[in-house]
């Protein structure tokens, strides 16, 4: 449905974002994950039409793109949920709603039925009189929600949607991002929440230091993630695993204090030569725990495990 190619962007002879392409497609969430100044906000700036990028495109199937000079029929056509709150505090939640909607060129009965929409989406129709000023935390980012919706547009991008917010609300939010998945929506995620992105997302794209290091879909990532399928055998001896690196499928093993932990392709596949082969070397098995990979420790395999201070 949307696609970027190749975006590049400079700020005083410093590249910011390099060669970044990715696509949204219809049904589908992407994740967008990177280290704190991987260059995340910039690439959702250009995807979005706010931001020229230096070099690329951002272009809809069908040709609409802010470089052709069809930029409001770009930017009508995609929803910006922004990090930071985006609401008028004093106006109530509908009148709120009405106003974004007009500013995409909606009136009358159309934009009634759409604010009722909205508002009934978040959960928020009975508190459509009332001010955000007098709303939780939770309950403003669902309002931000549906001000990105209201115009019901093709594609929603959702820039750390549940900073701060409560439980209740950021399973809420979930639920809101199912519903627009299976209305055909295509979706854009980022946060910094690793948790988050495995439970909503369909493909990963990871960014660090302006460039994608990682663009698959999430279990092709989590399979191939090295860090991945790992044996933790308390043996309670000293062992020399160098052999053990022999055994089909293995793909790492060490020892420490009597822990024999061995690094596999596949635990459904290569778990039983391992035990073969430690019931081989006269080993007794204590204890056997199994650890599967998950998506931050491939975040931290491809962009490393140093704090990052800087935004």
């Amino acid at each position: 449905m949307l696609s970027a190619t190749e975006l590049n962007k400079s700020y005083s002879g410093r590249a910011v974002v390099s060669d970044v392409s990715l696509r949204l497609e219809p049904g589908r969430v992407l994740g967008l994950l990177g280290p704190n100044g991987a260059g995340k906000s910039t690439t959702v700036s250009m995807l979005c039409g706010l931001l020229r990028p230096d070099r690329g495109d951002v272009v809809f199937d069908d040709g609409a793109s802010p470089m052709n000079g069809r930029t409001d029929e770009f930017k009508r056509r995609i929803g910006l949920v922004p990090q930071d709150i985006a609401l008028y505090e004093e106006l109530p939640a509908r009148q709120n709603l009405e106003l974004f909607g007009a500013l995409y060129g909606l009136t009358g009965a159309d934009l009634g039925s759409r604010v009722d929409e909205a508002l009934e989406l978040v959960g928020l129709a009975d508190r459509a009189r009332d001010k955000p000023s007098t709303f939780s935390g939770g309950m403003k980012r669902r309002l931000n929600i549906a001000c990105a919706l209201v115009h019901d547009p093709d594609v929603l991008v959702f820039d750390e949607p549940t900073v701060g917010v409560d439980p209740q609300s950021r399973n809420a939010i979930f639920d809101n991002l199912d519903v627009l998945r299976d209305r055909g929506k295509a979706l854009m995620y980022t946060t910094h929440y690793m948790e988050e992105a495995e439970r909503l997302c369909d493909r990963i794209v990871i960014v660090d230091h302006g460039r994608v290091v990682a663009n698959d879909e999430l279990e092709a990532l989590l399979r191939h993630a090295r860090s991945g399928e790992r044996l933790e055998i308390d043996v309670g001896q000293t062992v020399d695993c160098a052999p053990l690196l022999a055994v089909p499928g293995v793909i790492e093993a060490n020892e420490a204090n009597g822990i024999l932990s061995v690094t596999l392709q596949s635990l459904a596949k290569d778990m039983a030569p391992v035990l073969a082969w430690c019931s081989a070397q006269g080993l007794a098995i204590r204890h056997i725990n199994s650890v599967r990979a998950n998506l931050e420790d491939v975040f931290l395999a491809l962009t490393g495990r140093q704090l990052r201070d800087h935004t």
